[in-house]
């Protein structure tokens, strides 16, 4: 590598953990200095630092606005994994969770669905979009296909407030029990930008969930869409035993459901859900 290339990505880096420390010392919404400012602090040029700020910005840890400077961006919503003893327990995600109806209709599941949900294709689901928040904010797009059968009289009330599945436990006496999920990157398309309120072709996690009942069979299948600069996902590797650990009280549970599944004993490796969306 050439001397001064190098020099170059050495200064990048050490102006990126500089701002980094900065951003940690502080609060969401909170000011960082002035482009000028940190070039003269740190003794790097204009385009060193733009390149460092650019990161932390892809990153999801600064907020530019035009005219005004460069602030901390708001605190990620982190959903952790933990393994241990061969079993899979899901924490909560932090923040107040709620949502908003997109879409709301019963339709035949088709091919795809139908095999997902091991139903005829000519079937009907109840198909539902709704859109995600947290503390107010747009965090994810979910689309829901659930068996119409299972669920006569599910409302716009149920799907906006509370948790859906305790909704189907209670009142569509409807016991989930194990969830498959995948999960992979991609980017926003145009509308789901402007429902996320983040720039087309943004980096997003796109999530895809099987749940199924206490006697295996399929009640709905999920995929949704997680902003990528407001969610993260944490592995928490057990390596030896370990006292058990209570549940947590409140809170969403995104992807492995709450309700039923925190009743039961923790979800083994068979369950491969690695966490998220849909309550």
């Amino acid at each position: 590598m050439d001397a001064d290339a190098s020099g170059t990505v050495l200064k990048r880096e050490r102006a990126r953990d500089a701002i980094l420390e900065m951003i940690e010392s502080r609060r969401p919404g909170d000011a960082i200095p002035s482009e000028r400012s940190l070039c003269a602090t740190l003794g790097v040029s204009r385009p060193t630092l733009r390149a460092a700020v650019d990161e932390l910005v892809a990153a999801g840890l600064l907020v530019r606005e035009h005219g005004r400077g460069m602030f901390v961006a708001p605190e990620k919503i982190t959903q952790e994994l933990i393994s241990a003893d061969l079993a899979l327990s899901v924490p909560r995600a932090a923040g107040a969770w709620s949502s908003r109806l997109l879409e709301f209709t019963t339709l035949q599941a088709g091919a795809r669905v139908g095999r997902k949900l091991r139903m005829s294709p000519a079937a009907d689901i109840v198909y539902v979009a709704r859109l995600r928040l947290v503390d107010g904010a747009p965090m994810a797009i979910e689309h829901l296909h659930i068996r119409a059968e299972l669920v006569p009289g599910l409302s716009a009330e149920e799907l906006e407030s509370g948790d859906l599945y305790e909704h189907l436990r209670e009142r569509h006496d409807v016991h989930v029990h194990e969830a498959v999920q995948a999960i992979e990157p991609t980017v926003v398309t145009r509308a789901e930008a402007r429902l996320l309120d983040v720039p087309e072709l943004s980096p997003a996690l796109l999530f895809e969930r099987l749940t199924s009942d206490t006697t295996g069979r399929p009640v709905e299948y999920v995929h949704s869409l997680y902003r990528g600069d407001r969610y993260r996902i944490v592995s928490r590797l057990a390596l030896g035993p370990a006292a058990a650990v209570e549940p947590l009280e409140g809170g969403h549970h995104p992807g492995i459901p709450p309700g039923d599944f925190a009743q039961r004993e923790p979800i083994t490796s068979s369950t491969r859900g690695d966490i998220q969306s849909g309550d």
